[in-house]
């Protein structure tokens, strides 16, 4: 019997955990595979969300970060091989274009991921990155600033471009090595979030010793004669620095695709169904992808590791005649920021106020304030919800956490009812534990739904 030939492009979470469930799906439907996978870089199988804690200190080294390594793939029966980019790909002549030659498949995983966004003004004049500037996506990422760190120093002025979940995470690596930290954000810090949760965590920082300015869009970098960076400028407004963060977002790494005739959507994003299929013999799993939001049903481009490893896996089992879905997102997501003193968790799961309304919703909101424990217990912190309900139907439809220790991940529980539907009352009245140290008798997260619930 002729195994089928399956390629996949992409040795991350989404295209390892594909290439992996397909090989256990066929050892169990008695299926005869071969699988290939493309890696352009050196790592494979690797926590980026874990890099700037890396940068902080709290993580030893890049190995620490790696959940399998090249050599157990290949122990797996993985054709691996790193170092080998797609240039193309040909969907009728099933053939993938490298450097190296053309790779044949019958069935094509595309798990490429996705690169930073990098303005102009971060690039040398030839396009190469500036010195002492630079992104935090990959463990070679990760490995020149834990560099640019040591030369630099403790005292050395820091500058991040950009205000979102990389933006937080790498001001609190920064603030922890004792530099000297600036923000500069075109909107919000963290915009994902309504502004009266995002100012509480700017607030957090700034109290932290973080300069933290909104509004602002960077137009380029002051260099000496020998050409370091010595500051960064914007409209209205410049800093001294010493190193410069850009943390812009990152999109789909999908341009080798653009004349293979396969579809792409926002941002260049790729567009699989439930099961991960893009075309007859195309799938597509991981930060390459858009994804499908179950409160409204539209796509949007939202990567996350948590998304690539779902899909990776339902794609890996259903090339292997399974028959499994991804059925859609809600956002959620959680961070951190900790340093100069101060400690915030934050996380949010569904819509946004602005999109409840575009999505022709009456919604209700309200910020609920109160301690993550009993008032009388030592670990009690201060905690603010908010949450969004529909008016007509009392659907849930978002909650937003900005508090102390034990305050983020009370988002799974809102996470919980949103995926299935559920009522501002489910929230309310769910059987949620209840212990002085963990919680207050009833839990702050269903006094906040319970007031909404009220309001309505």
């Amino acid at each position: 019997m002729t195994a089928e030939r399956i390629v996949i492009l992409g040795a991350d979470a989404a295209g390892m955990s594909a290439a992996h469930e397909a090989l256990r799906t066929a050892d169990r439907q008695g299926r005869s595979i071969e699988v290939t996978v493309l890696e352009r870089g050196r790592h494979t199988s690797y926590s980026a969300c874990g890099i700037p804690y890396w940068m902080a200190g709290d993580v030893r080294s890049a190995d620490d970060l790696v959940a399998r390594t090249a050599e157990q793939h290949r122990e797996a029966g993985i054709d691996l091989r790193l170092g080998v980019a797609a240039t193309g790909v040909d969907p009728a002549g099933r053939t993938v274009a490298t450097a190296d030659g053309a790779v044949p498949f019958d069935q094509l995983v595309v798990a490429t991921g996705a690169h930073p966004v990098v303005p102009d003004w971060a690039l040398d004049d030839d396009g190469t990155p500036l010195d002492r500037v630079g992104a935090v996506h990959t463990l070679d990422d990760g490995e020149a600033w834990l560099e640019r760190f040591a030369v630099a120093g403790a005292g050395a002025r820091v500058v991040i471009v950009g205000g979102g979940y990389v933006g937080v995470e790498v001001a609190e690596a920064a603030v922890r090595r004792g530099f000297e930290v600036t923000v500069v954000t075109r909107s919000r810090v963290l915009s994902s979030l309504e502004p009266e949760m995002s100012d509480r965590v700017a607030t957090a920082m700034t109290d932290a010793g973080v300069e933290v300015v909104l509004d602002a869009e960077v137009t380029g970098l002051d260099r000496d004669a020998d050409g370091t960076v010595t500051a960064v400028r914007w409209d209205g407004g410049s800093r001294p620095c010493d190193l410069v963060v850009v943390a812009l977002g990152v999109l789909p790494s999908t341009g080798f695709l653009e004349d293979s005739g396969i579809p792409l959507g926002e941002k260049g994003a790729l567009m699989p169904d439930a099961r991960g299929r893009v075309t007859e013999r195309v799938w597509a799993a991981g930060d390459c992808c858009d994804s499908v939001r179950r409160l409204t049903g539209d796509r949007v481009y939202r990567p996350l590791g948590t998304h690539a490893n779902k899909l990776g896996r339902a794609v890996g089992a259903n090339l292997a005649g399974g028959r499994r879905t991804f059925d859609g997102i809600l956002e959620t997501a959680i961070t951190r920021f900790e340093g100069g003193g101060q400690y915030v968790e934050v996380s949010r799961t569904g819509l946004s106020l602005q999109d409840a309304r575009a999505a022709a919703f009456d919604p209700v909101t309200l910020v609920t304030e109160g301690t993550t424990a009993s008032g009388y217990q030592p670990e009690a912190e201060p905690i603010a919800l908010w949450v969004m309900a529909d008016r007509i139907t009392r659907r849930l439809l978002g909650v937003q956490v900005v508090g102390g220790r034990g305050a983020g991940k009370r988002i799974d529980a809102a996470a919980a009812v949103l995926w299935h539907g559920g009522t501002v009352d489910d929230l309310a009245w769910m059987d949620l534990s209840y212990s002085p140290p963990f919680s207050t008798a009833w839990e702050v997260l269903q006094v906040a739904a319970r007031r909404v619930a009220e309001r309505i």
